[in-house]
């Protein structure tokens, strides 16, 4: 899948932050919705989570010049979300993440998995 200078950034952030299970869904295909791209990954406590979104934000603000519109998760890190307009960032703990599913919701998507680094 072909993407965005954007998502690659936020990728490259991410992983640079020790993010893991990240997914980025593809959803330029799908009519009506509120992004292109979804970029879900976890984090396994509420420090690293918040660790994992403060990062990455700032890894792409450095290296893409792209700031978020807005960002809400960091009372309690357990679902932090970062809208970049186009593209949204979902850091999440494993426990929030498997109860809401986002992929099997944006399953008509294309999903990519990407490698952890280790």
């Amino acid at each position: 899948m072909k993407k965005p200078p954007l998502v690659n950034a936020i990728i490259e952030g991410l992983q640079d932050s020790k993010a893991q299970r990240i997914v980025v869904a593809d959803l330029t295909k799908i009519p009506n919705t509120i992004c292109s791209y979804m970029i879900i990954c976890e984090g396994n406590s509420n420090t690293q989570v918040n660790s994992i979104a403060t990062k990455t934000r700032e890894f792409v603000r450095k290296n893409a010049g792209e700031k978020p519109m807005a960002m809400e998760g960091f009372e309690n890190s357990e679902w932090i979300v970062m809208d970049y307009a186009d593209t949204m960032v979902h850091v999440m703990q494993r426990e929030p993440r498997a109860f809401f599913d986002l992929e099997h919701l944006w399953e008509d998507a294309a999903l990519e998995e990407i490698a952890d680094l280790l």
